[in-house]
């Protein structure tokens, strides 16, 4: 039986950067070779970045990825790389019209193409094009119509992409009908909490459908609010997991498969199948590698999964660090309060870019108790970071003796006191200022326009706050286990949570218990539910009345807070889009 040594490359590419991800395409490429590869895939929309979003309908830069991809197959050649097959996602144009989408010929599509010897030896578009969550992919691109099929070393390889395997029919079935050994299906797949066992079952089953053994490569990383785990993985036709590469790590994934041999001689031409696919057959080799009895087999691993908490912290400090680093930071800024928020967002930050690269500001008020001053000082004692305090008793006691303002106001004063303080230092000593807003109160409007709302980006945006204190216990029991420090105190833990905008203040003073919050929140925001649907479900007519009139009146808040890391189902954003001016109420 044919034996072929695949490499499965999950990288972290920059949107637009096509010159650097070119050159991490070859760096990885030439890694790959050197342990012997025959087949090397890369993720989709590799060497572009992905999402593109609308600069896939700037003409210049489709030119610039389609120019690129012809120079990269020459580069591997020049660069003694040529003979592995490689393949890449790259930004293209369709060839014909699509009457359906009403888009003409040109019009971007969202492709892979595979490179051998110097040369683009088979292309194809993605057929199955995602128009829900955070994708709108039929707004950029026409859909492919063909199944790249190319005989390495002997093995009928067929090609598809991310969302063609997600979607019944399509290349799953032509890939079946088209007798493939190897289905390799390129990923840019976002990361959300407890997805890995939802996409591990469906490759089972598509494999299951298809025939053949399945390869999937997905992307690792940071772009804006999402994230990408990797987790590559490898199942056989029978569904058995044969490799799976770890999680928020670039890494190589590298294994050897004996696969059927293809038909002899290799099939001709073109036939079309189900769903209007077209197959397209390529002969790189018929050249037959027998690796059974080869001692220097690649023996297959599998990276153990992260357990839930783990997992979720990991993508908070992947988006952090992508973001900081993408965006030409070295260093964030945090107001430090000494609360669980700051404080989480504070370990985050360490984790993501270093401690000497955080800088946190305390600034109390009357207000502010001295445990939670205390508590900040403890913190950055723990973690190393850089740490000062600055009051804004001065220049509120100097607006108030202006403006002479009560209540609301005056509480909300102090947050945008804060906001400019530090957007004044950020500006100053150039650090990206961190947003401390969790979903919970992002939901309800519990926070304050240009106060706590001031930030570039906001790495708990999308978690709510009870999964804020799971997730601070976790990060301490972690640094236990490792004999270190756990980063945030204690008390921050265990206190009540307060603004502490005015005396003896408390969350509780203005909202739900944050369990029961979370609870209707996730049936109302994640899960689409209208009031008789949550009421069946025992929860008291008032709270949820509350909660649903609080959500959404607060859409224009949200609206002005920043970009923060995706790890829901539905976050604020890119995923929930509500009108701002609404006079819909659920009755």
């Amino acid at each position: 039986m044919p034996s072929l040594r695949l490499a499965l490359n999950q990288i972290d590419t920059t949107v637009g950067d096509i010159a650097g991800n070119g050159d991490l395409i070859v760096r990885w490429t030439r890694h790959a070779v050197e342990q012997g590869a025959h087949l090397v895939a890369f993720p989709e929309m590799t060497l572009t970045g992905y999402p593109v979003e609308d600069l896939a309908l700037r003409p210049s830069f489709v030119d610039a990825s389609r120019a690129a991809l012809v120079a990269l197959a020459e580069r591997l050649q020049a660069e003694g790389l040529g003979d592995a097959a490689v393949v890449v996602g790259y930004l293209g144009r369709s060839t014909t019209s699509s009457p359906r989408l009403g888009l003409p010929v040109g019009s971007p599509q969202n492709c892979a193409a595979l490179l051998h010897g110097g040369k683009v030896v088979a292309r194809l578009a993605k057929h199955h094009l995602p128009n829900y969550g955070v994708f709108d992919e039929f707004r950029y691109f026409v859909p492919g119509d063909t199944l790249p099929v190319v005989r390495l070393h002997g093995v009928d390889v067929a090609l598809a992409i991310c969302e063609d395997i997600w979607q019944d029919g399509g290349r799953v079935q032509a890939a079946r009908q088209a007798g493939a050994g190897l289905l390799l299906v390129v990923n840019a797949s976002p990361y959300e909490a407890k997805k890995g066992d939802e996409r591990l079952e469906m490759v089972r089953r598509r494999a299951a459908e298809a025939g053949c053994t399945l390869a999937y490569v997905n992307q690792v990383g940071g772009q804006d609010e999402l994230v990408f785990d990797g987790a590559s993985l490898v199942v056989d036709g029978t569904g058995e997991l044969l490799a799976q590469a770890p999680q928020f790590e670039e890494s190589c994934l590298l294994l050897d498969l004996e696969l059927p041999q293809g038909a002899v001689p290799a099939p001709q031409g073109s036939r079309f199948v189900a769903d209007g696919l077209e197959i397209l057959h390529t002969l790189l080799g018929e050249d037959v590698l027998d690796g059974t009895d080869s001692a220097d087999r690649v023996t297959p691993t599998q990276a153990p999964r992260l357990g839930e908490e783990e997992e979720i912290y990991g993508a908070l400090v992947t988006g952090l660090r992508a973001y900081v680093r993408k965006n030409g930071f070295k260093s964030v800024l945090i107001g430090l309060s000494g609360g669980i928020d700051s404080a989480l967002v504070a370990a985050l930050a360490v984790d993501a870019v270093g401690a000497e690269n955080v800088y946190c500001v305390s600034m109390p008020s009357a207000y502010s108790s001295q445990h939670s001053r205390d508590d900040a000082a403890e913190l950055a004692r723990r973690t190393g970071l850089h740490f000062r305090t600055v009051s804004i008793a001065p220049m509120f006691d100097a607006y108030m003796g202006e403006l002479g303002l009560t209540g609301l106001a005056e509480e909300n004063l102090q947050s945008r006191l804060r906001g400019t303080l530090l957007m004044a230092i950020s500006n100053q000593e150039n650090h990206l200022v961190l947003a401390p807003g969790n979903k919970s109160e992002l939901a309800v409007g519990y926070s304050t326009l240009y106060g706590d709302s001031v930030g570039a980006y906001g790495p708990i945006k999308d978690v709510y706050k009870s999964l804020i204190f799971r997730l601070a216990r976790w990060r301490n029991q972690s640094a236990v286990e490792r004999g270190e420090t756990p980063p945030i105190p204690e008390n921050t833990i265990s206190k009540p949570p307060s603004a502490e905008l005015r005396p003896g203040q408390v969350d509780s003073d203005s909202l739900p218990d944050y369990d029961l919050l979370d609870a209707v929140l996730t049936a109302y925001v994640e899960r689409d539910l209208g009031r008789a649907e949550i009421l069946a479900q025992g929860y008291d007519a008032a709270v949820v009345d509350r909660v649903i009139r609080l959500v959404d009146t607060a859409e224009y808040k949200r609206r002005q807070y920043p970009p923060g890391t995706k790890i829901s189902s539905k976050n604020f954003g890119r995923d929930r889009r509500q009108p701002i001016t609404n006079r819909w109420r659920e009755a």
